[in-house]
């Protein structure tokens, strides 16, 4: 066997470690002098990077997509052969409880802050499941007059009026659904049935104030979406215009909530600082990190109610943790018998008819987690002739042969075109296409807001950042093709209808990671980045981090939807290809997507599923790591 340290430096050669995780090792080792620890530190750190929020000390090891499996194999065997060998004398690592910079617990190794953000995590969201008690009555017949008279015990249920059922009767509701299924129009119900609710318990109480509710995301983007499409459902319900004038018309990112302070991770609401709210709605949960969520559950007053929304298929937060695939799990939720009952009420759902057997559960099975959610099942968006929608079903499925015959059905909202050297030229041709409605209204310069919108209208996404079919290769060619189509004039790096990104947090100025903007000149005709989510302009030298964005990431993608989706594939094979990527890029689009890469590629990224290595699954539900990552699971 090759010597540790020689190991490790041939793996920080190939790229499959960070100097980060070196140091972080050397620094455990330094503090008791052992080659383990320091093998565990460098694990434990490298595992966090690729968004595990623990090293689990089993079998799952084999599954991280990664090429260190020697060292994670040297790692097991030792900790196989005596935990005495990890723990040492305790000054590092220790069992769960004790205050180190590793814990050892449930057979997995942590960070202690992110061992730390789970318990916080699971203890605040389990302290909020507790049935709230509502008058069946009043429930069914408020359920009725903005959902319709309760299907009849034969035809299929109607998900949105259970999950707002869910939502109105439980401090903490998650309702999970695909593109489509309703979700804002479920939540928009059941904001206006709940400020009903909430108002005739404070004339009863003798309480004149009226009730908060607030709105979030984790982006700019996601938060404009949410703000638009809360108002458009709003303003169509049949309600009192009092209940109107109370669901808010803003959204704002979670970290404007939270009020994040310039210069470092701490933010200016928490326990001792609340938030003055009534009711938060987060949508995109599935982008919420591990740290994020433990920060923004900390900062919630006691009686506030939580509505999640998001889509658990969706790609995991960039960051550490899968929050809200661990909270939503794996498949139908197993209500208790006394939730059963209330929906058989107010939605007149017979057991065993519309819901499968299984999705009850019997007597004292049931976890208390389980009855906060909902999931929505049917796509108001994707018809039964839709191509989107059908592969995004099958790709959801891991069904590569399934994936095969919808391409052979030739749906005119999908297309698939191989990748090569003959073929790019078209592919930065129909980018340039897509991308000349926007530019154009920039030269004739009509509004901000008008080119903006426009440019939302067609995105080029990648699966990658580097390389020709990545991110900085495409927006170099593309941005050389619209030059010499004359719709941009490359006389330095700014020009009009330049679009960005922003990769880094700037409090101070209000633009977050994700929130994009396009150059215009301003009245003197001088160049400012204009944001969605910003009334006044932003000077170019004043903008944090930032990229062109011709081109995204996937990743970046989320919380935003396009008319029309260019998704690209890389050349070879990579980890980071995944089901729940190829999912996320398809599902971004609304009435057409065309795929540019190679079958072979794609069939890989469909067979290999997301696993996220947490324990925030386990408090929640039950599950140990082993059964959640068994190897012989998809």
């Amino acid at each position: 066997m090759m010597p540790l340290q020689q190991a490790l430096k041939k793996a920080l050669e190939r790229c499959e470690l960070r100097a980060l995780d070196l140091q972080f090792g050397r620094f455990l080792a330094r503090q008791q002098g052992s080659e383990t620890l320091q093998l565990a530190g460098v694990l434990v750190s490298e595992a966090l990077s690729q968004g595990h929020s623990c090293l689990p000390l089993d079998s799952a090891l084999a599954h991280y997509g990664t090429q260190l499996h020697g060292l994670y194999a040297r790692l097991q065997q030792s900790a196989l052969q005596s935990d005495g060998v990890l723990l040492g004398d305790g000054t590092v690592l220790a069992q769960s409880g004790a205050v180190t910079p590793l814990v050892l617990d449930n057979g997995a190794l942590y960070l202690y802050r992110y061992w730390q953000y789970e318990r916080q995590v699971a203890k605040a969201l389990l302290g909020r499941t507790a049935t709230r008690q509502l008058d069946a009555g009043w429930l069914r017949q408020a359920l009725d007059r903005l959902f319709g008279a309760a299907a009849d015990g034969t035809a299929e249920p109607d998900w949105q009026r259970v999950a707002a059922a869910v939502a109105l009767s439980h401090p903490l509701a998650v309702i999970s659904g695909g593109p489509g299924t309703g979700k804002t129009t479920t939540v928009v119900k059941m904001l206006a049935l709940w400020l009903e609710r909430a108002l005739l318990d404070a004339g009863e109480q003798g309480k004149a104030r009226a009730p908060v509710i607030r709105l979030a995301a984790p982006t700019g983007k996601a938060a404009a979406r949410l703000a638009e499409s809360i108002v458009g459902a709003r303003d169509k319900l049949d309600i009192d215009e009092s209940i109107r004038e109370l669901i808010p018309d803003h959204a704002s990112t979670l970290h404007r909530l939270l009020g994040s302070l310039p210069n470092t991770r701490r933010f200016r609401h928490h326990r001792d600082n609340p938030l003055h709210l009534d009711l938060l709605v987060v949508d995109e949960a599935s982008m919420v990190d591990l740290p994020l969520m433990a920060r923004l559950l900390d900062a919630l007053p006691d009686g506030a109610q939580l509505l999640l929304i998001g889509d658990r298929d969706q790609l995991a937060s960039v960051e550490a943790g899968g929050v809200l695939a661990d909270i939503a799990g794996r498949g139908e939720p197993l209500y208790s018998p006394q939730q059963m009952q209330q929906l058989v009420q107010s939605c007149q759902l017979i057991q065993g008819c519309q819901l499968r057997q299984g999705e009850i559960a019997q007597p004292g099975a049931a976890t208390p987690i389980a009855d906060s959610l909902a999931l929505l099942r049917k796509s108001y968006r994707f018809h039964a002739d839709s191509g989107i929608g059908h592969l995004a079903r099958a790709v959801n499925a891991g069904d590569n042969a399934q994936c095969l015959k919808v391409f052979k059905q030739q749906y005119d909202d999908i297309a698939v075109q191989t990748l090569n050297e003959a073929s790019y030229p078209a592919l930065i041709a129909q980018a340039v296409e897509g991308y000349r409605d926007y530019l154009q209204q920039a030269q004739q310069e009509q509004s901000a807001e008008a080119v903006l919108q426009a440019f939302g209208r067609c995105q080029l996404l990648c699966a990658l950042r580097e390389g020709r079919y990545g991110v900085e290769g495409l927006n170099e060619a593309i941005e050389k093709a619209l030059q010499r189509a004359g719709l941009i004039s490359l006389e330095g790096l700014w020009y009009s209808g330049r679009p960005v990104i922003i990769t880094r947090n700037d409090p101070a100025l209000g633009l977050y990671n994700g929130d994009i903007g396009i150059a215009l000149p301003n009245a003197d005709g001088q160049l400012r980045v204009w944001f969605e989510q910003r009334e006044e302009p932003v000077l170019p030298s004043r903008l944090p981090s930032h990229q062109t964005v011709y081109a995204m990431t996937i990743h970046k993608s989320q919380g935003s939807e396009f008319d029309r989706v260019l998704m690209v594939l890389p050349e070879q094979d990579n980890p980071v290809l995944t089901r729940e990527l190829v999912y996320t890029g398809i599902t971004r689009a609304k009435v057409r997507c065309e795929i540019y890469g190679s079958w072979a590629i794609m069939s890989a990224a469909v067979a290999r599923a997301t696993r996220r290595s947490s324990g925030l699954a386990g408090l929640l539900w039950g599950e140990s790591l082993s059964e959640r990552y068994n190897p012989g699971t998809s």
